[in-house]
């Protein structure tokens, strides 16, 4: 991991087309303000992850899977 420290008003490049500047820091919390394509997706990571569990949960179950969880959960009794 790649640790950079800013100052308000100061910027990191990634890559040529995507800019994070540091907006405000205060109170432990840090602002940053995005320049980027706007086809490119921002997304906070808990908002990437909660998202990623919604759709595993989402998933149809297979056949096969079902036939599996009714044999496990008959061996356990």
């Amino acid at each position: 991991m790649l640790v950079i420290s800013r100052k308000p008003g100061e910027s990191v490049l990634l890559g040529d087309e995507v800019e994070l500047r540091v907006i405000d820091i205060a109170g432990g919390r840090v602002k940053l303000g995005i320049t980027a394509p706007r086809a490119l997706p921002i997304l906070r990571k808990e908002m990437k992850l909660a998202a990623d569990t919604n759709e595993a949960a989402a998933r149809p179950i297979t056949p096969e899977a079902l036939t599996n969880l009714v044999h496990r959960l008959r061996n356990r009794a």
